[in-house]
């Protein structure tokens, strides 16, 4: 897999540094870099961070690879991944034009998950270092980080932090130095606990919501929050906090003469294209002709 300039120590050859075109994201829980190369060699590491690097070329591609004492050559197809573990320096040497997304979760932040999500050893479970791996859970994930990377949508820092927390749990149960099992919840939120939660975002809707602060005000991990609340209202943390923001909006829209810029901001957007361009997808028209209806 490709290798990204570090934050801190990460290291690669002038020559394969990544295109001016390479997106770049990122939040407390995560990092994303979409990383484009020409064929070349490099060293990664990365000591206070696990790295997953997803082969996104549109045809195989050989490697070269070593990590943790290993050796692994082999053509990587679309999908394949390569996991390497926080302090476990990379060396990776690829045969073509490369295309790489590369996500990043801290240390600190798994061992979080693995503790309050799975219950485990925060200290002592981590990741195994892996060559050439596909899982589809992994996989259906990644996807949605490389749309969002490319997006790169205003105040997703709550959707991209749930991402996160599915990513660390599934490297966890799947990649983790010993066996991790998910706990088994059901039934949803009790209600005094959903209303609560309801009632911070609606009174929040005009501010950054975090998916830990919605997690913490129940005393729960952010993994287990998420599944409960959808398991409650049929939609994700995420997808609750928009479609509350857009009905926000179409109030202030139908009954104030507020500008649209002052009502984006109002309702939790950064901007009048990200309202618009949210209210578009859910009603199908854009808020200045929603506007416009007004009777």
């Amino acid at each position: 897999m490709a290798i990204a300039q570090p934050q801190t120590t990460d290291s690669f050859p002038a020559d394969s540094r990544p295109s001016e075109s390479a997106l770049a994201l990122g939040t407390e829980t995560i990092r994303i870099e979409h990383l484009r190369f020409p064929p070349g060699e490099g060293y990664f590491h990365a000591k206070a961070a696990h790295t997953l690097f997803v082969n996104l070329t549109s045809r195989p591609i050989h490697y070269l690879q070593r990590q943790d004492g290993k050796i692994h050559t082999g053509l990587y197809r679309h999908g394949d991944m390569l996991i390497t573990p926080a302090n476990t320096p990379l060396f990776v040497r690829w045969e073509g034009n490369e295309n790489c997304l590369q996500i990043q979760l801290p240390a600190s932040f798994l061992q979080r998950v693995a503790e309050e999500t799975l219950g485990k050893d925060g200290d002592r479970l981590t990741l195994v270092p892996t060559f050439q791996s596909r899982n589809r859970q992994l996989d259906a994930i990644a996807n949605l980080v490389m749309v969002e990377a490319q997006q790169h949508q205003p105040g997703g820092a709550l959707y991209l932090d749930s991402l996160a927390n599915m990513l660390a749990v599934q490297l966890l149960r799947h990649h983790g130095t010993s066996l991790a099992q998910l706990p088994s919840y059901a039934g949803g939120l009790p209600t005094y606990q959903l209303h609560q939660v309801l009632d911070y975002i609606d009174a929040g809707l005009a501010e950054e919501i975090k998916l830990s602060d919605l997690a913490g005000l129940l005393g729960m991990s952010p993994f287990h929050f998420g599944r409960m609340f959808k398991q409650s209202i049929g939609i994700s943390p995420h997808q609750y906090v928009i479609q509350q923001r857009i009905e926000r909006a179409k109030h202030l829209l139908k009954d104030s003469d507020q500008a649209i810029i002052d009502i984006a901001l109002d309702c939790g957007f950064t901007s009048h294209s990200h309202l618009s361009k949210q209210f578009r997808k859910v009603m199908g028209m854009t808020p200045r002709n929603f506007r416009s209806q007004k009777s």
